[in-house]
């Protein structure tokens, strides 16, 4: 048996709602689970809800809320979202849990008496979304760098934690331990980091201020700063100090963050532990940001992406495949719906989903559904490379995995898959069907790339458990237990002659991307029917929208597009539109309608045409009704 693994997320703060970047961290930490328990490892998987601190005392009143009701309102859409996506982590845990709370106040008093915690008075820049001091050359251009507003300057009394004590022991475990933060470029920027002074931490916030957190065990007038509350989660999840999951699972931690927690997890933690005279972290897998519109997704900008609406769409294991095959841990990627339908298309659908149902085809048409039998002789003189190749791509995977480096992992099990195709292709089984003589050989051709199918949906697990399922299925394979094990799919010739199987399906429909880009334009237009009413928006936010009254010039149908037309229209000067209501209205009867438009969205390009603002519409159903007034005014008259 293997060393146990234990992977965690960062516990998410319950100031938002989860979205797509929460998700590629969890579903990330999955994978990973999923890999290392094929490997017969015993994993441990947590993740859980950060629930202190001035943020969420600010987005509870906003709500009209208590900070309790806020908290586990909030924590359990997370806990909901999980299973949706298919993540199976072994616990889950909450700051707010009695058990958590011990375990702080425990390390608190330690870390206290050991005279590492000490009372000072302290004027600094505090940011309140990030509830932390700066220091003048943390801040770009005088502002936070996350939140991009000026901090204000605040002076107090708190407690500090000496974490200059421990700078020079840091700098030396971190370069005696080469992959202690991987990827390397994030080592290095916590050692550029750790150039300079390391400054001490402040641990509290007086509770004149802030009554919304743990209280210091040493003063009751002062609760703890979040971060020194939140990072205790990791051991204290596992029962920390005596627990039996603690001495099992702590000396494997694996913690993986995105790069804008890397300080509190590559400074603050293991000085932390350090402190309270705890082993330290095995590694901190650290990855980059999910950009949208070249931005990385912020709340106040926008641009945030649902996760469960893409799931919906597209379906679970393709949207968890674009996640791991399109980022490479370590750097950002640009997000993009185009990009996941293309990916869909292209991997899922034309190679993985083309290759499955071709193998299963033939071997229903030549062998009515058996696994057939090889004959020895024959397999030895007919050499297919395919057993070679998928030895080469479980090492490659194995390696890939191991080192998180994921997109890689995939790209070797395509790798394989375009081997697997091409063997169709020089082999032709139609020919060799043709005769008699070279039924043998048809034989070994169709087991050979029903066992390659094998090996695939083995190391497609971790990340698309659900088609891993169905093509197991199809194979005549039911011993899950077996079946995920690494070291089984390493073995050649482990399908059973003889096996009846299934009749193929088809994983991975292609998506008509001219009827997506459809769909999604006309839910951008009109918004999906019967949904719930929308967060509040202040004055402020509304009065950013210019919506003003449009007569239509011109409509007409767009090729290949059945729900799309192409509107030119006047509000004072003309404007090309494109709407997605040809089931609804014909070109001929919007010709000298009044519509009202929203006039300064951003412009986007929708079947090649550039498309200057969007219609308003009311959806019913199926229905769609244009929003007009009930008398004519002039093009251009603005809606207030």
């Amino acid at each position: 048996m293997s060393r146990p693994f234990y992977v965690t997320t960062p516990i998410y703060y319950v100031n938002a709602r989860p979205h797509l970047g929460h998700a590629y961290t969890t579903i990330v930490a999955d994978v990973a689970a999923r890999f290392h328990t094929m490997c017969q490892t015993d994993v441990f998987f947590l993740t859980g809800t950060d629930e202190h601190g001035d943020k969420v005392v600010r987005a509870a009143k906003k709500e009209g809320l208590s900070p309790r009701v806020y908290v586990d309102k909030i924590s359990q859409l997370f806990r909901d979202l999980w299973p949706e996506l298919q993540i199976e982590h072994s616990y889950f845990i909450r700051t707010t849990d009695p058990s958590h709370i011990a375990v702080v106040e425990q390390i608190l008093q330690r870390i206290y008496n050991k005279g590492d915690i000490y009372f000072s008075e302290y004027e600094g820049l505090y940011c309140f979304g990030c509830e932390r001091f700066y220091t003048e050359r943390e801040l770009v251009d005088h502002k936070c760098p996350d939140h991009e507003t000026e901090p204000e300057v605040i002076k107090e009394s708190n407690y500090f934690f000496k974490m200059s004590n421990y700078q020079d022991w840091l700098i030396d475990h971190i370069r005696n331990t080469p992959d202690f933060i991987r990827p390397e470029r994030y080592k290095n920027e916590v050692l550029a980091f750790l150039r300079d002074p390391l400054e001490d931490l402040c641990i509290s916030r007086p509770k004149s201020r802030l009554k919304w957190g743990i209280t210091l065990p040493f003063d009751k007038d002062y609760v703890t700063y979040v971060w020194f509350d939140a990072l205790l989660n990791y051991i204290s999840a596992l029962g920390y100090p005596d627990g039996e999951l603690y001495n099992k699972f702590w000396p494997s931690a694996q913690h993986i963050v995105a790069k804008d927690i890397l300080k509190p997890h590559g400074i603050y933690w293991p000085i932390m532990l350090k402190a309270a005279d705890i082993p330290i972290y095995q590694h901190l897998n650290v990855h980059g940001y999910w950009n949208v519109d070249q931005s990385k997704m912020s709340k106040s900008i926008g641009n945030v992406v649902d996760p469960l609406q893409l799931k919906n769409i597209y379906g679970l294991d393709a949207f968890r495949f674009f996640l791991i095959r399109d980022m490479t841990f370590g750097l950002d990627s640009n997000f993009s719906e185009l990009a996941l339908v293309h990916r869909i298309n292209s991997d899922l659908a034309n190679d993985l989903g083309n290759l499955f149902s071709r193998v299963l085809s033939m071997t229903h048409k030549y062998f009515d559904g058996v696994v057939p039998q090889v004959d020895p002789d024959v397999a030895k003189g007919f050499k297919l490379g395919l057993e070679s190749g998928a030895i080469r791509t479980i090492r490659d995977f194995e390696r890939s995995m191991d080192a998180f480096e994921f997109h890689k992992a995939l790209a070797a099990v395509w790798e394989f898959i375009g081997q697997m195709n091409k063997t169709i292709d020089v082999t032709a089984p139609w020919v060799l069907a043709k005769k008699k003589s070279s039924r043998k050989q048809l034989a070994a051709v169709i087991y050979n790339l029903l066992e390659g199918l094998r090996i695939i949906c083995g190391l497609i697990y971790p990340v698309m458990p659900s088609t891993a399922a169905t093509m197991r299925k199809h194979l005549g394979l039911d011993d899950k237990t077996a079946f995920y094990h690494i070291n089984q799919l390493k073995h050649w010739k482990r399908l059973a002659p003889g096996t009846k199987i299934p009749k193929s399906v088809i994983l991975f429909p292609r998506i008509d991307l001219t009827q997506k880009t459809t769909d999604v334009q006309t839910q951008t237009e009109t918004g999906p029917a019967n949904s719930d009413i929308k967060p509040e928006i202040t004055i402020a936010d509304f009065n950013k929208i210019d919506l003003r009254v449009a007569t239509v010039i011109r409509a007409e149908q767009i090729p290949r597009a059945k729900k799309l037309l192409k509107l030119e229209v006047d509000l004072g000067q003309k404007r090309t539109l494109v709407a997605g209501i040809a089931e609804n209205y014909s070109p001929e009867e919007l010709v000298g309608k009044q519509i009202i438009i929203v006039a300064n969205l951003k412009p986007a390009k929708l079947m090649g045409i550039l498309s200057n603002g969007m219609l308003l519409a009311a959806v019913d159903q199926s229905d769609v009704t244009l929003a007009t007034l009930d008398k004519s005014v002039d093009p251009g008259t603005p809606l207030k």
